[in-house]
């Protein structure tokens, strides 16, 4: 009898864990690795906070604790705390009720169960997100069942900045109920994020145009070290009155990168139909995966509501944005001085953990080829993975590159 998966097709590969392996397998030194979104300090190692150890071992010798199983929307100490740090503690949708979060698989997680809730209960078919985006965003909405996949323009290649104005006229066409998605800050792929005004200028037609947005927040105290100036575009809208759903993930700015702890924040008009909703959520949640792991989002909410812990985690914070923000002077000045052709202010006025280099697909190539040095074909880099051994070898290697292959 003929086997039943002879058929199935090889998918193809993830970029960013094929270029991560490729570069674990490599044996040449020099070797460089700017691909994966995760934190490294200037030694080239992963972090784990200080508070986060504190908390672990307090938990860990803490005989209240058990493995029950949470509630399936989570724990929600964690999820009160972290919709309260993204609205403010003075919000009124938050104060009033109308405001809630899930806990949720991650920042991923969250936009699944936001796409099902949005195409199965909304009954919502059309998304737009920006040119380019985060690559999983497409791939997660699909799957949740939205049909009609979209684009806003958001890069302009020239400026290396944000396309305002090509992305204000591709959200007026938009049909109204689109569903739009938005960066809150630290846009990834880009680094480029819009200018308050430019924010409200979104905001404008967003309202104007019945769509309705979904904030994916992947880095809030993470992109500039505050952690109110990193969630100012989601208040922009909240505070205008606008319904909209938030995602948040604490990979980053917590460094729980495998502990998957993440929070769907629903921001309504009236406490009304509350109930109604989570009900909905429950069962989607429940059909996925029944219900959230405990230890990483105890981990989050623990210190969250602990205002000692809290200011521990808020000097965290800004120690790893402030260590991004010196590679980011630093490969800009090297590039400078080397008299780079081409203009690289992008680098430093860019936020967060990514940066659009601009460089293309065949001087990508050629760096990875023969200066080992490992990024996407689009240019974007991790800046975290830049540290004072390697900042001289990457710039050497950009300006050679750009010498050899100019930009068309």
């Amino acid at each position: 009898m003929p086997s039943r998966f002879a058929d199935v097709k090889l998918g193809p590969p993830i970029e960013v864990f094929a270029l991560s392996k490729a570069f674990q397998n490599d044996p040449h030194e020099p070797k460089v690795n700017l691909t994966v979104g995760a934190y490294r300090t200037n030694e080239g190692k992963p972090w784990v906070l200080p508070v986060v150890r504190q908390v672990e071992s307090k938990l860990a010798t803490d005989e209240t604790q058990n493995h029950e199983y949470l509630p399936v929307l989570g724990l929600d100490s964690f999820s009160q705390a972290a919709t309260r740090i993204l609205l403010g503690p003075d919000s009124a949708p938050f104060l009033e009720g109308r405001a809630f979060g899930v806990q949720t698989l991650s920042g991923t997680g969250a936009l699944r169960l936001a796409a099902e809730f949005l195409s199965r209960i909304l009954h919502l078919d059309t998304f737009y997100c920006s040119k380019p985006t985060w690559e999983n965003h497409k791939l997660v909405f699909s799957n949740g069942g939205f049909k009609n996949i979209r684009e806003y323009r958001y890069w302009d290649p020239v400026t290396r900045g944000v396309d305002i104005e090509g992305l204000l006229t591709d959200l007026k066409d938009a049909p109204e109920n689109a569903v739009v998605i938005l960066h809150a800050c630290a846009h990834n792929p880009t680094g480029c994020d819009p200018t308050p005004g430019e924010w409200r200028r979104i905001a404008d037609v967003v309202e104007e145009r019945k769509l309705f947005p979904v904030f994916d927040c992947a880095y809030q105290g993470f992109a500039s070290g505050d952690l109110e100036r990193d969630a100012a575009a989601v208040k922009i809208f909240v505070d205008r009155g606008m319904e909209l759903i938030c995602t948040q993930s604490f990979a980053k700015n917590f460094g729980l990168y495998n502990e998957r702890v993440g929070n769907l924040v629903v921001v309504m008009s009236s406490m009304k139909e509350v109930v109604e909703v989570k009900s909905q959520l429950t069962l989607i949640v429940r059909g996925m995966y029944s219900n959230p792991p405990n230890h990483g989002a105890r981990v989050v909410g623990t210190v969250l509501n602990d205002p000692d812990l809290f200011e521990q985690w808020k000097a965290h914070i800004r120690l790893m944005s402030g260590r991004i923000k010196d590679m980011r002077t630093g490969l800009y000045e090297r590039l400078q001085r080397l008299g780079t052709p081409g203009t690289w202010e992008h680098i430093i006025k860019q936020i967060g953990m990514f940066s659009y280099t601009g460089l293309n697909e065949r001087q990508v190539e050629h760096i990875m080829d023969h200066y080992h040095i490992y990024l996407l074909r689009s240019g974007r880099i991790n800046m975290c993975g830049l540290n004072e051994n390697n900042l001289d070898y990457v710039a050497k290697a950009i300006h050679d590159t750009v010498l050899r292959f100019p930009t068309a």
